[in-house]
């Protein structure tokens, strides 16, 4: 879970704030005495802790809360706000040219996962914004970076420039960016190379890679898991290349949330996207408020929605749509609605962003049973003929032995499997008849 320690703690504390009726002085300082140890204890910059406290405690003993009717409603509002704020305020998106190449270079130390964010922001933006992308390898030091830059193109169907041979990264850069003007693509992203700590070799590199290019943006990529030490890289990158974003990975981990709430407090530059995971689609923008939300435990149902809508398949849901009113629902559209749920991310992941979604519920729940239930029946209903997926209610006794000797289930896997099918058909009939109802009747319901 994202932040889950500091998002555990958050919640018992305003879990107590709220009981209480009246807030007096006394009790905003107390509280707010927490917040400061919760958010140390989350590796968060001391300064950083300083004045988001400060901040809280002069707006919190003001008539805004003492005076208000429901003053622990009003004290968590302001926190909110004052997060949001940390965290960068408004959301920032790329900057793009209208004309030319987009050239964007990526910067960060060793091990903060660059070479991957670099194929997924290309993969990205092809999908959003119908860039055509070009990833082009300046990492000549690390052993296997070009290799895995490659594997990466392969795999995401983009084309990667290398220059065999050549050491020096300007040459490449440069060549590079040659490249995908004469050949008409419209975004570069700049694999450069890291370190295992901020050097001069390093950041003169840089700086001439960055003259020579001239990028659109430049992308700092850091490790989300390491606290305050980032912190210190970001500020040292930005004031020798001057970023125009942070790229906040791994918060798929045991990130603390040190350094995403200091980072942009630091060098005042914003997170523009954050890594939630391995997948190369496990990449989104970063937005301040819904991130603070998720930290302060009140969910995150805007990504939650937008996750959802980027994998749906609109072909397909008007396909499926179709087979629900003629009644033709069958096993291989349930494989099908299976997939996309396993495309959305991990179980645990989807959950996190419900609101009152807490650590202590999730602990509770089995998600690693949660996701072999899915693989389970994923593998019965590929053990199945297609004539099978087609007609679940052809299958007898001796098929469903022979299903559940094919998938390495038991009958009763198979059974549970088939019971819970005719129970989604049924369900879903059910409300398509209600949307048939709703569309008849001259009064809608506002989210019809």
């Amino acid at each position: 879970m994202i932040f889950e320690g500091l998002n555990e703690k958050f919640q018992n504390i305003f879990s107590n704030l709220k009981r209480k009726g009246k807030l007096g002085e006394a009790d905003i300082k107390a509280v707010n005495r927490e917040i400061k140890l919760a958010l140390l204890e989350a590796d968060v910059n001391f300064k950083v802790v300083k004045q988001f406290t400060k901040t809280i405690g002069e707006r919190a003993v003001g008539a805004e809360v003492l005076n208000s009717l429901t003053p622990a409603q009003q004290f968590i509002k302001i926190v909110n706000e004052e997060m949001t704020r940390l965290l960068g305020g408004d959301l920032q998106k790329l900057e793009f040219v209208d004309k030319g190449v987009n050239i964007f270079m990526m910067v960060g130390l060793q091990g903060a996962g660059k070479t991957t964010t670099a194929g997924k922001i290309a993969n990205l933006l092809r999908k959003e914004k119908k860039l055509r992308p070009l990833l082009v390898a300046c990492d000549v030091y690390r052993p296997a970076a070009i290799k895995q830059l490659q594997v990466l193109g392969e795999e995401l169907d983009i084309p990667v420039f290398t220059m065999e041979g050549e050491s020096d990264p300007r040459v490449i850069a440069q060549r590079g960016v040659e490249k995908a003007e004469a050949e008409g693509f419209d975004l570069v992203i700049i694999d450069t190379a890291g370190r295992l700590q901020i050097d001069e070799a390093l950041m003169a590199e840089l700086k001439d890679i960055r003259e020579l290019i001239h990028p659109t943006e430049i992308l700092l990529v850091v490790d989300g898991m390491t606290g305050q030490e980032s912190v210190n890289v970001a500020d040292e990158f930005n004031k020798l290349l001057d970023i125009t974003g942070v790229v906040l990975t791994k918060l798929d981990g045991d990130t603390r949330g040190g350094a995403a709430l200091s980072v942009t407090y630091t060098t005042g530059k914003t997170i523009k996207y954050i890594g939630t995971g391995e997948k190369l689609t496990d990449i989104e923008l970063f937005y301040p408020d819904r991130m603070a939300s998720r930290i302060l435990g009140m969910g995150d149902v805007l990504s939650f929605i937008d996750k959802a809508q980027s994998m749906v398949d609109e072909e397909k849901a008007r396909a499926l749509e179709e087979k629900l009113r003629t009644q033709e629902f069958d096993l291989n559209d349930f494989l099908d609605q299976l997939h996309q749920i396993q495309d959305m991310g991990s179980i645990g992941s989807l959950l996190e962003m419900l609101p009152g979604a807490n650590q202590k519920m999730l602990k509770g729940m089995n998600m690693d049973a949660a996701e072999g239930q899915t693989r389970q029946s994923e593998a019965i209903i590929q053990s199945m003929t297609p004539e099978e997926r087609e007609k679940p209610g052809i299958i007898n006794g001796s098929r469903r032995k022979r299903i559940a000797l094919g998938s390495g289930t038991t009958v009763s896997d198979v059974n549970r499997l088939l019971k819970g099918f005719e129970q989604t058909k049924k369900m879903m009939k059910q409300m398509g008849n209600m949307t048939k109802s709703k569309k008849k009747s001259r009064f809608k319901l506002p989210f019809m």
